[in-house]
């Protein structure tokens, strides 16, 4: 594949080399750009941070789950181009050794990558937009204070790249070019129509969204990857839909631009998924590819059950659709046939009664430990109608539909959540592993219900406030 984009403000053509290829490995083998650190290669410490920018904005992320044909037509920065011609120092970067930020240097580049992005992002919540950058030199507080300390200068000229760059050379320029008679080693379709063709003729090829999983297969895992299909290139797949009745979200949308819309309909799940990963794993990471994963514990799945969500797959030009909770079958197992792919996900629009509690060790970049989300409707003092959606409390993401017959036309006091208390062990026989016990988990669910009961008698809870 041709593969064009902007470097540091040079358009660079990466093609010829196999399609897994990540772009840390390219900077640092064959660009020759070391500054960029590979520490975990699996998208958690963030020294491989690097910004990338398209006509949609400037987000950070980890080149080390990157694979290259994600960045055709866009434009990567790596902490060389950060700096500026003739030496001269980002803001951030003079801030950084103002304010001592960096000690043995290993994170320094990440951090100044992320810290560069949020800059030219006006973003000001530091904790959030570092998250996924780990430092085990200074304690974070001085990198903090350099990151505000930087907020109000202005982003320096050379940071911006011309949007028209993207439309005007690459956008426009046709098929990524091969030889006549080469085989494609990798497919980038332009539109869902394409995909839906070349994945029925495919069917075992490997779809490559964020690669935020995917990239572990190749950086972990080792495994060949036989011709993947990147869909990054379908922007119809990435389409929100909203009427009066319904929200569609198409499969290809990132958890960044999820929670942008999803916060103004149910802004617990929009909170929820804050804690989705980090900064850059979530300007990566799908919707789709986070359900069609499969995993018991996608935060996704819970919210998106709770809110009785409607899955819809895609063979060729034959679609179904199912309710989401049906999708998940056994640990591992989804009901999801060959060349048959996700395209979408819609739910009801509906009041909001939507609240979403993710258990785990950190607050910040951890895996859950339980997920519970609840949405139940009361009326005249009485429950009329209760949806319980859970992760980790089984193989598949799951409802609690014991719990919830035990609540259903009962009234909304305290003793009826006693009394449906008895119902999570009909609903869930968790495991016990290395992020809880099944004793904690089931104990953990019931409170997590008591705890929805009390916010809505108007309780103010926040785990967040607690911890600090």
């Amino acid at each position: 594949m041709t593969l064009t984009f902007l470097l540091n403000g040079e358009c660079v053509d990466a093609g010829g080399l196999p399609p897994t290829t990540t772009l840390l490995d390219w900077l640092r083998e064959v660009r020759g750009l070391t500054a960029t650190k590979e520490g975990c290669n699996e998208g958690d410490c963030g020294a491989c941070t690097v910004i990338v920018s398209d006509e949609t904005g400037a987000r950070p992320l980890n080149a080390c789950i990157l694979l290259l044909p994600q960045l055709q037509g866009k434009a990567v920065r790596t902490v060389e181009g950060i700096s500026g011609p003739d030496g001269a120092l980002h803001p951030v970067q003079e801030a950084m050794i103002e304010c001592h930020g960096s000690q043995c240097g290993f994170c320094t580049p990440g951090f100044i990558a992320s810290m560069a992005c949020a800059h030219m992002n006006g973003e000001t919540d530091h904790d959030r937009a570092l998250a996924g950058n780990l430092c085990r030199c200074t304690g974070y507080a001085p990198i903090l204070r350099a990151a505000r300390a930087a907020e109000n200068a202005p982003v320096p000229d050379w940071m911006r790249d011309d949007p028209g760059f993207f439309l005007a050379e690459i956008l426009s320029g046709g098929p990524e070019g091969r030889g006549a008679d080469s085989p494609p080693r990798a497919w980038r379709p332009k539109t869902t129509d394409e995909l839906a063709r070349l994945f029925a003729a495919h069917p075992h090829a490997t779809l490559i969204a964020g690669a935020t999983d995917v990239g572990l297969w190749v950086t972990k895992q080792l495994r060949d990857l036989e011709r993947p299909i990147f869909l990054n290139g379908c922007a119809d797949l990435q389409a929100v839909e909203i009427s009066d009745t319904e929200i569609r979200l198409g499969a290809g949308l990132t958890i960044a631009r999820l929670m942008e819309v999803i916060a103004q309909h149910h802004p617990s799940y929009a909170a929820m998924l804050r804690r989705y990963g980090s900064e850059q794993v979530r300007a990566a990471a799908t919707l789709g590819g986070n359900i069609a994963n499969g995993s018991p514990i996608g935060d996704n799945a819970p919210a998106l059950i709770a809110l009785g969500a409607t899955l819809h797959l895609r063979h060729c030009d034959t679609r179904r659709a199912m309710p989401l909770e049906d999708f998940f079958l056994d640990y591992g197992k989804q009901d999801r046939g060959p060349g048959e792919f996700v395209e979408a996900v819609s739910l009801p629009r509906q009041p909001d009664r939507l609240r979403c509690y993710k258990v785990s060790k950190r607050f910040d970049q951890d895996i859950s430990a339980v997920l519970g989300c609840f949405n139940i409707t009361v009326k005249e003092g009485h429950v009329r109608a209760a949806r319980i959606g859970f992760g980790g409390m089984a193989g598949i993401p799951k409802r609690a539909t014991h719990v919830e017959a035990a609540l259903l036309g009962q009234p909304w006091t305290e003793a009826t959540i006693d009394a449906a208390q008895e119902a999570w062990a009909e609903d869930f026989a968790p495991l016990s592993d290395m992020r809880a016990s099944a004793d904690y988990r089931l104990s953990v669910a019931g409170n997590l219900l008591r705890r929805y009961f009390f916010e809505d008698q108007g309780a103010a809870i926040s785990v967040q406030e607690v911890r600090a």
